[in-house]
């Protein structure tokens, strides 16, 4: 019997054994995502209860995937995977509340900015809008590593639980939309896809090695010959600069 039709066969049947077997097939999945998060977590977020967390997305995804639709299980259940591991970190709020209050400063001075310029705008014009130096700029951006990782996972647009995009779906897929999903939420993840295409190539790079090649931050640094804290600098300000751009952009779609 193949994957398909034990798949066809347990949505007819939900039959506990074939769940089980594919429990145990797709559990490498689980931790691979699970180390993915992993790297860009701080030391106090431990890797078993990551994959605890992933488990239950895993679980989720079983219980829900359509094979009628054409996509592959293993696309599908890394979203749900890495959406119940965000979903609890999330829960836990183990990000400072000060650490998420500054971001968003920050992401809403690059949003007036570059609306007013009409460009992306460079460290040092960010810098001087926040009333800062470039170096300290910088160093703010260093300490939101683990935090942009987690809300570039944030639902940027839902009106219920079937009909979420998070902006990493997006990068996650940049060419190409399941022509299966609802019309309104193509034309959602469109415009995602419209504004990573705006922002700094070094930076949008940094978002699709990352999200959609699956390179480590480490192995990003030897393809663009940067040192691994130098990019997770850019990743982080590609983020920022990403969400600002999507807030100004919500307010006109919601």
């Amino acid at each position: 019997m193949t994957e398909e039709e034990r798949w066809l066969e347990y949505c007819q049947t939900k039959n506990p054994k074939i769940r089980e077997d594919f429990i145990k097939q797709y559990a490498p999945l689980v931790k691979y995502v699970a180390g993915k998060v992993a790297v860009g977590m701080p030391h106090t977020v431990e890797f078993d209860d990551l994959v605890g967390y992933g488990n239950f997305g895993l679980l989720d995804a079983i219980d829900k995937f359509d094979p009628h639709k054409g996509v592959k299980f293993k696309t599908y259940a890394v979203t749900r995977i890495r959406g119940a591991i965000f979903d609890e970190l999330r829960s836990i709020d183990w990000v400072p509340r000060s650490v998420r209050q500054k971001m968003r400063e920050i992401e809403e001075a690059v949003g007036a900015l570059e609306a007013q310029l009409g460009r992306s705008a460079s460290d040092k014009e960010i810098a001087a809008s926040l009333n800062m130096s470039e170096a300290d700029y910088l160093k703010t951006v260093m300490k939101f590593s683990s935090t942009s990782i987690l809300s570039l996972n944030d639902v940027w647009f839902s009106k219920d639980e079937n009909d979420k995009v998070s902006i990493v779906d997006s990068i996650e897929a940049p060419a190409s939309l399941n022509p299966d999903v609802i019309v309104e939420k193509e034309e959602i993840r469109r415009v995602i896809v419209e504004q990573i295409n705006e922002i700094p190539d070094k930076e949008k790079k940094i978002l699709v090695l990352y999200y959609y090649e699956d390179l480590t931050l480490k192995e990003i640094g030897q393809v663009l010959d940067v040192t691994e804290s130098r990019v997770s600098q850019l990743h982080t300000k590609a983020i920022m600069r990403l969400r600002s751009k999507l807030t100004n952009l919500r307010k006109g779609i919601m």
